[in-house]
């Protein structure tokens, strides 16, 4: 079971690589940019699979979890374009190592820890029990199995 530090270990990744890649030297806007867009990513999945669990359509369902997770990817993919034009490539490389970095925590933390739990209202009901009136035909007892017949 995934606690809480553990789960969002990547965010505090994010914010203490970019606080030490500063001191050490490191564009300052391209590490802030790369720490607040991955902290902005988690924070955007943490509202659209909430939003995912309350539809009860699991066409639905899914095709918000796919635009969910398409979408952080694009908005990941965006961060770096902007910290590279706007501050330098410098900057875009920076923010693109915070992003890996924590990007590779939340990799391994999910690879740990498993699937996260399910909740009470996105778990689906019990099968209802199978319905006697329709038992599947017997068999003919008169023609023989397929395997005395010389077939396969």
């Amino acid at each position: 079971m995934q606690t809480l530090a553990l789960r969002y270990l990547d965010a505090g990744f994010a914010v203490t690589a970019a606080v030490i890649a500063i001191a050490l030297g490191a564009p300052a806007f391209g590490c802030v940019v790369g720490a607040a867009g991955w902290i902005l990513q988690r924070f955007v999945q943490v509202l659209d699979r909430a939003w995912a669990r309350r539809l009860r359509e699991p066409r639905a369902q899914l095709g918000v979890s796919l635009f969910e997770r398409f979408g952080r990817i694009w908005l990941l993919a965006g961060v770096i374009v902007v910290a590279g034009l706007a501050g330098g490539r410098r900057d875009g490389l920076a923010a693109a190592l915070i992003i890996f970095g924590a990007y590779t925590i939340r990799f391994v933390v999910g690879l740990v820890t498993g699937p996260p739990p399910a909740h009470a209202d996105a778990t689906p009901p019990p099968a209802p029990p199978p319905n006697p009136t329709t038992a599947p035909p017997a068999s003919n007892p008169t023609t023989p199995p397929p395997a005395a017949r010389g077939g396969r």
